[in-house]
């Protein structure tokens, strides 16, 4: 891997892997979720064990995630806001969506990921999947331009 997998712009080699190998920790909550993206697209499952808070590991499936991980043609992190996670806080969460592709069809992994910081070190703790916001429709007047583009106005039209 060349360039890194989490979007970054930076090599791999100075960016997620030094995180991913434990040569040096994670300092924000923000590159912490970097680090475990790229673990996914590489299949580095210890990893994804071993930043996950020991409060928090019960249940964790090693050949379950490996499966899925391996399974994904993972195409890109987009890192959506951060709040709080900085290299002198305790707490932080990052919003973020995962594009991958599951047996070819396009999916999407919504999260907001919440990670904290235990002697020192960044763990994920939890996430909860993030809901698409409803869609508010706007009022149409009696007398504004039918939407359906016949030019008469919307009384006339499909407010009948």
């Amino acid at each position: 891997m060349n360039s890194c997998p989490c979007g970054s712009g930076a090599a791999y080699a100075a960016c997620c892997e030094p995180i991913i190998t434990g040569a040096c920790p994670a300092e924000t909550a923000e590159q912490l979720m970097r680090a475990r993206y790229s673990a996914y697209v590489g299949v580095k499952t210890d990893f994804l064990f071993e930043s996950t808070h020991p409060d928090h590991r019960q249940g964790y499936d090693h050949k379950g995630t490996e499966e899925w991980a391996g399974g994904a043609e993972w195409e890109g992190l987009e890192i959506v806001a951060c709040q709080r996670g900085g290299a002198d806080e305790a707490e932080g969460r990052v919003e973020f969506i995962a594009r991958y592709r599951e047996k070819g069809a396009p999916r999407e992994h919504h999260e907001l990921a919440q990670f904290k910081r235990d002697k020192g070190a960044w763990y994920f703790t939890d996430g909860a999947m993030v809901r698409p916001k409803p869609i508010v429709a706007e009022k149409i007047g009696r007398n504004e331009p039918c939407p359906c583009g016949s030019g008469a106005k919307y009384k006339k039209c499909c407010g009948k």
